[in-house]
C-alpha cells in the first residue's frame, strides 16, 4: 500500500489550531495527526479521497 502524502492533495487545509493542526476539506474534519493517517485508523482502509495539487 503506497503512503498517502495529505500536504499534497487538494483537500488538505492547515487550521492553525494548535490541538487539530491538519483539516480533510473531503471529509470535513481536523486532528491532531495528518487526515490519512485518521482515515487509516478509523476505517483500515486508504483514503479515496485524495487528489493530487
Amino acid at each position: 500500500m503506497q503512503k498517502i502524502n495529505c500536504k499534497r492533495c487538494v483537500y488538505y487545509f492547515v487550521t492553525w489550531q494548535p490541538q487539530n493542526p491538519h483539516g480533510c476539506k473531503a471529509f470535513g474534519f481536523k486532528s491532531k495527526s495528518i487526515p490519512s493517517n485518521e482515515v487509516l485508523k478509523n476505517s483500515g482502509k486508504a483514503c479515496t479521497f485524495y487528489k493530487q495539487k
